[in-house]
């Protein structure tokens, strides 16, 4: 890259730290914190949903897929849009009508503590596992792009994501997120888009250049399109990470529309990727990695200047969502586990400094995790598959089924996770049995055990009659 390029990245990362940090003075109580004071218009909230969900595996992940399968690679993110439109037809009003915090909260008014401690602990491991996906795409970008060491990738930009997130919690993260969203969509519509298809003569030319499977959007399997729909879109139906963004609307009327429209933006986004990964594949068709399918085609296409531009917004894509995973599982551990178990009384001073050292503590752990685990799209299936084979069930009958008991939630979370923790260790990550193991135990268990309970009670009622 040109040191032009190098200036923008770095001036970028500089101007995402200021910004960041004017979010400090806002942050005063815990729903400031945790859910930006229930205050978001339709701008903020479907500009920050849209960061949220289009991170680094989105960006990376699609154009990966892309390069090694065409337009077929669109269903990973499309089915998150699905996930999020959804969310704003069936359940968008149950959800912002709750008043609380986290999903956790939710399973405890429904069912029991337990239900709820277990839930978080889930979740949090979910969004956690998501915020390592995002660290490692940055260190990846920044190693294709900048040729900066992957390790000093990864503490650079992971740290500067949990200088701001700790200090301004979630008016921090919208405040970037906003800036973020602009930048990516710049980046990658009106400049990134373009410019790869003139590179490969247009989108005739594209269509010579390529198989003509790679138009085919169909050609990944019934069983992949299939796998992303479980993983995927029940995950964004459940994730914690998603369910803090409704909280933060003003109204339902702005969470059920800007959820719809980030829902659209989501399908547009991963046409877009796709098509520009299959760029990657007609000029740079030999890629020993094709994690790294991007940013060749951008250092390919782009100019001096639009390359630093395109690179900070698929930063802005990466540092947005991993902002949004840390704060929610900061938020789950500390509203779920320690005021609920430990600390019930604390004060909203205690809350926000206990909420900063969790923060802080859970970016470090991802940091760590991060330069373990290389693998974008192995590391998202894991965080998925566990969140949806074990919650999805418990969260969607608990809002449907009045009968649901709070035992039997419970022993399906546990025995549903496990399941999908065995099933991971022998099917490898790249399998879709183990999210069908975990939505199948998780079923069955609930159904099973609600249904032992309530005739136990039937009986009960005809012994004392």
């Amino acid at each position: 890259m040109n040191i032009v390029d190098v200036f923008i990245i770095v001036v970028y990362f500089i101007g995402i730290a200021l910004v960041g940090f004017l979010g400090v003075k806002k942050a005063k109580s815990s729903e400031d914190y945790a859910i930006a004071g229930r205050n978001l218009s339709f701008f903020m909230y479907f500009g920050c949903l849209s960061a949220l969900t289009l991170g680094g595996a989105a960006t990376v992940g699609t154009a990966k897929l892309g390069y090694q399968s065409g337009l077929s690679g669109m269903w990973f993110v499309f089915s998150q849009g699905l996930g999020l439109i959804i969310i704003s037809i069936f359940l968008a009003k149950k959800i912002f009508n709750l008043k609380v915090l986290t999903i956790g909260e939710m399973l405890e008014k429904r069912f029991s503590v337990e239900a709820r401690l277990i839930s978080s602990l889930v979740s949090a491991t979910y969004t956690t596992m998501l915020t390592v996906t995002q660290i490692i795409a940055i260190g990846s970008v920044l190693n294709a792009w900048v040729k900066w060491d992957f390790s000093v990738s990864i503490l650079v930009a992971g740290g500067i994501v949990i200088f701001y997130t700790v200090l301004g919690g979630m008016w921090s993260v919208t405040m970037t997120d906003i800036v973020q969203f602009i930048v990516m969509t710049i980046g990658i519509f009106f400049i990134m888009l373009p410019l790869s298809l003139s590179k490969v003569g247009g989108w005739s030319g594209l269509q010579d250049s390529i198989p003509s499977s790679y138009f085919d959007f169909s050609v990944m399997g019934g069983l992949d399109m299939m796998k992303s729909f479980l993983l995927y879109t029940l995950g964004i139906v459940v994730g914690q990470d998603v369910w803090q963004r409704i909280f933060t609307a003003k109204s339902l009327k702005v969470s059920r529309i800007g959820m719809a429209a980030a829902g659209g933006y989501s399908f547009l986004y991963a046409i877009t990727v796709a098509i520009i990964g299959m760029c990657a594949f007609a000029v740079v068709p030999n890629i020993a990695d094709p994690q790294h399918a991007f940013a060749s085609i951008a250092i390919a296409a782009l100019p001096t200047g639009a390359l630093g531009i395109v690179l900070a917004g698929v930063l802005s894509a990466l540092m947005s969502t991993s902002s949004g995973t840390l704060i929610a599982s900061s938020t789950l551990i500390v509203n779920d586990v320690i005021k609920r178990l430990f600390l019930p009384n604390m004060s909203e001073k205690l809350f926000l400094i206990v909420s900063r050292l969790a923060t802080l503590c859970i970016g470090l752990f991802s940091i760590t995790c991060a330069l373990w685990v290389q693998d974008v799209l192995a590391a998202l299936d894991i965080a998925f598959a566990v969140l949806s084979g074990a919650l999805f069930f418990p969260i969607i009958l608990g809002f449907f089924w009045k009968k649901v008991t709070a035992r039997a939630v419970f022993y399906s979370i546990i025995i549903s996770t496990v399941v999908i923790g065995i099933s991971l260790a022998f099917e490898g990550t790249t399998s879709i049995v183990p999210i069908l193991y975990g939505l199948f135990t998780s079923f069955i268990t609930i159904v099973v055990i609600t249904l032992i309970e309530g005739l136990g009670k039937s009986t009960t009622k005809s012994v004392e009659l």
